[in-house]
């Protein structure tokens, strides 16, 4: 399995810009707060991209999933645990709906990929949309829409019924607002730009 220790040390020949910051939200707050879990392979790319989306109050990173308690983050990495890197997201419906969350989700992973994301390899980089009974609908009817518009392969991203969620460690929150050149030199080194293009063209990230 490909640790990101291990990835980031080989980024270092790379240089890069920070990354923009996340637009503001239009409207007001309403106060209301619901909240929603996905596992995109490096958490600190779904995270990241779920902060810029206007309407979304806050995004953590963390493990889902699996059956150890309070996990670490060597433990799950290390395997076993059966925990995905995850991320929790809490957001106001009356500015941004679930619907366009899970919408935003698919087009900035490969879901057609089963065995990790990017350069990022092994089960805690799966992929998944955890649900609650609620939510599940709106997420089944988003990645029917989203199968019709991959440019090729099988979605092999699981829809699956939410389970307890584990903050990961301090160092890891907010890691790509806080190290921005680091993270950009990341995430150009797993490629990601280019595999998002070849999976959804025009309509990826």
């Amino acid at each position: 399995m490909l640790r990101r220790t291990v990835t980031l040390i080989a980024i270092l020949a790379f240089s890069a810009c920070a990354e923009s910051a996340p637009p503001a939200a239009a409207g007001p707050d309403s106060g209301r707060r619901e909240t929603a879990v996905f596992a995109g392979g490096c958490f600190w790319s779904v995270e990241a991209n779920f902060e810029r989306i206007p309407g979304v109050v806050s995004a953590v990173s963390g493990f889902s999933g699996g059956t150890t308690r309070a996990p670490t983050y060597d433990q799950v990495v290390r395997g076993g645990t059966g925990h995905l890197e995850s991320v929790q997201v809490t957001f106001d419906p009356a500015r941004v709906s679930y619907r366009s969350l899970v919408d935003r989700f698919w087009r900035t992973i490969d879901p057609t990929d089963s065995g990790g994301q990017f350069c990022d390899r092994g089960a805690s980089y799966g992929t998944a949309v955890f649900v609650t009974a609620a939510q599940r609908p709106a997420a089944e009817a988003s990645r029917r829409a989203a199968m019709l518009q991959l440019r090729g392969g099988q979605f092999a991203t699981p829809i699956l019924a939410v389970a307890r969620f584990w903050p990961a460690e301090a160092y890891h929150q907010d890691f790509a607002r806080r190290n921005p050149v680091r993270y950009a030199g990341y995430s150009r080194f797993c490629g990601r730009a280019a595999r998002l293009d070849a999976v959804w063209g025009d309509a990826g990230t």
